[in-house]
């Protein structure tokens, strides 16, 4: 795997000339209108607050044309001095084949190096990454759908509603899945969402976060040490949501699909985790089997 501080951006990736008509610019708030009709264009089913979230968590670039217009976005989600997450990176339909996907992405690569980066690429896009040293490392399968019936929360004993004193559980627990240290993301996530943890002997061993989302909720983070954990973490939420649009991003190693299907969820796409860099190694024994959004991981 290649190491970031091996394939730097700044010496080993192509160098594209600035277009007259495209500026870069830091990713302010001022671009979020315009980053939402990019990701509309894109029938991607985020909402205007779901691009405010990320940039209140992340940092990143657009490109904008002469008349201020945003052609174009990159994004990231640094997790400490040694990982970070990115996403949402969009070119404009009308401007797309002039290079303008490399130069965003070669702008975050400069400013988040040497840090070792995860994102998940669509089929589109992954060329792009692996011409910048990214490899592929896993599947990505998106489900969604309105669950076919009423899902019965487990007994409190073993899934309980999430309490302010669980924020340093919840932080080891997310850790041990990821490798990760990111309190800033868990914290607004729960702040905007509902938690859940599954307790062995009274102890937290496992979460789960359900938050407005897109088309309408969506589940995860969602870590835990089995497979069967997860399911109850996902049922507990679902207890609350009742009959409503639901989504779960989960990685296809983890089995948590077939389940999910059952329950009337359907996969509608899949992306490609590829990761820059030297991957840290979770320790377990947590395991992340719904991620937070395609974006953060």
């Amino acid at each position: 795997m290649t190491s970031a501080s091996t394939t730097s951006p700044q010496s080993s990736q192509p160098r594209h000339q600035a277009d007259e008509g495209a500026h870069l610019v830091p990713f302010a708030k001022a671009h979020l209108e315009g980053a939402h009709k990019l990701s509309q264009e894109m029938a991607w089913p985020y909402r205007l607050e779901d691009w405010e979230v990320a940039l209140q968590l992340g940092r990143g670039f657009v490109l904008q044309d002469d008349a201020g217009e945003v052609i174009g976005t990159a994004a990231w989600w640094p997790y400490g001095e040694s990982h970070a997450s990115a996403g949402m990176i969009i070119v404009t339909k009308a401007a797309q084949g002039r290079g303008y996907g490399a130069r965003l992405m070669d702008a975050l690569l400069a400013v988040a190096h040497p840090r070792t980066i995860t994102l998940n690429s669509t089929v589109e896009g992954q060329a792009l990454y692996e011409r910048r040293g990214f490899v592929p490392v896993g599947i990505i399968e998106q489900y969604q759908g309105i669950p076919t019936e009423h899902r019965d929360a487990p007994p409190p004993s073993l899934v309980r509603a999430m309490a302010a004193s669980d924020f340093e559980a919840v932080m080891r627990l997310d850790q041990q899945a990821t490798g990760w240290a990111r309190p800033a993301t868990l914290r607004r996530l729960i702040e905007l969402g509902e938690g859940h943890v599954l307790l062995q002997g009274g102890v937290p061993r496992g979460y789960a976060i359900c938050r407005r989302f897109g088309r309408g909720h969506v589940i995860g983070p969602v870590v835990a040490e089995n497979l069967g954990d997860a399911q109850a973490l996902i049922e507990a939420a679902l207890a609350r949501l009742g009959n409503l649009f639901v989504r779960v991003d989960t990685s296809a190693a983890l089995q948590l699909g077939p389940w999910l299907a059952r329950i009337g969820l359907r996969q509608v796409d899949k992306a490609t985790t590829m990761v820059l860099g030297t991957p840290l190694a979770s320790p377990g024994p947590a395991r992340m089997f719904g991620l937070a959004n395609q974006s953060f991981n």
